[in-house]
């Protein structure tokens, strides 16, 4: 016969109630007692019918994670992934499970948000590559819908967001270059459609005024998140009279084709120009020589953002617009004299 929880109850020595709390993660019960009810289920075997409990409780127990995915997705943006992890974590703790829907387009997100919300097939949504859809906010304001935004939006929003201060990691990166001894400096970022280049420039830009350090305008090139076109914004800057002895690279993929170009020109790194990136991951440790990065703990980022869905699911008035970790500069050979 299967186990019920009857049979937990009983083996543990509580009431029946006192189980079915443990199960809701009611904070009314202490941890001393919820681990021993814990471990007696997991001795026992014992898996509550989660669909039973979320009908009698109004919930789905449901999580949607709407995003971009194409083919390539997990080589083009693997932050997504490592994002989707740490949610689905702290999720699975408060028992809450994790459904990925794709969503290429602003107007298949603003569909996919209406028939949630109009369905009701999900406890709230965690919206990720979304920080630009202006059109989504009155659907999910109106709706007092959970929600969390997976970056800051780029407009003045009531919106739930959660994000890394990408200023903070260029303001970091810049005075790393300066404390090392380097003065031109140059920075390689995407086009200035991507609000996260836009972000660690501004930072770059910041750092290097407080420290009375010019910028050279040739100096900063944008280009399209492609290799090649790096390449290209990379062949440019040794072109000028004088090279930068520094690049600072917006991401991985700027920073492959700028290594290919600097190599292509016979100049040694970082004896003749020194290099840095963003993000431990996927590149940085595997390129000659390791990559200096400023590093963001994008997996720990998702965590929050479960946590902080759950906070809304139980708060719903609850407003949380905030940066999570900070970025931590990690120091290898690319920039070190």
């Amino acid at each position: 016969m299967p186990v019920t929880i009857k049979d937990v109850a009983k083996e543990a020595g509580v009431s029946i109630s006192t189980v079915s709390k443990v199960i809701n993660n009611s904070y009314t019960i202490s941890e001393e007692t919820a681990k021993k009810v814990r471990e007696v289920m997991e001795r026992l075997h014992y898996h509550p019918n989660l669909t039973a409990r979320n009908f009698v409780k109004g919930s789905t127990g449901n999580i949607i994670f709407l995003t971009n995915l194409e083919r390539n997705s997990a080589f083009a943006n693997p932050h997504m992934f490592e994002i989707i992890c740490g949610a689905q974590k702290s999720l699975e703790k408060k028992g809450y499970s994790l459904q990925i829907l794709n969503a290429p387009t602003n107007e298949a997100q603003i569909e996919a948000v209406e028939r949630i919300i109009a369905q009701r097939n999900a406890d709230g949504i965690i919206l990720h590559g979304c920080a630009d859809n202006k059109e989504l906010a009155p659907f999910i304001l109106k709706a007092s819908f959970p929600h969390m935004l997976i970056g800051c939006p780029n407009f003045d929003s009531q919106l739930c967001w959660v994000d890394i201060n990408n200023c903070l990691s260029g303001e970091i990166a810049a005075t790393h270059l300066v404390e090392e001894g380097y003065r031109d400096i140059a920075f390689i970022g995407a086009l200035e459609t991507d609000f996260i280049s836009v972000h660690r420039l501004q930072g770059v830009k910041k750092a290097l005024k407080s420290l009375e350090i010019p910028i050279n305008p040739a100096y900063i090139k944008q280009c399209a998140d492609d290799v090649s076109k790096a390449k290209k914004a990379m062949a440019e800057l040794l072109q000028n009279e004088k090279h930068p002895d520094s690049v600072i690279c917006e991401n991985n993929l700027i920073t492959l084709g700028a290594l290919d170009i600097i190599k292509q020109n016979g100049l040694k790194i970082p004896d003749d120009i020194a290099v840095i990136t963003f993000d431990d991951y996927p590149f940085s440790q595997i390129t000659e020589p390791k990559l200096t990065v400023v590093n963001i703990d994008v997996y720990e980022m998702g965590v929050q953002a479960g946590n902080m869905i759950i906070s809304k699911i139980k708060k719903p008035n609850l407003q949380i617009q905030s940066y999570s970790t900070l970025p931590e500069l990690i120091v290898r050979e690319s920039t070190k004299k």
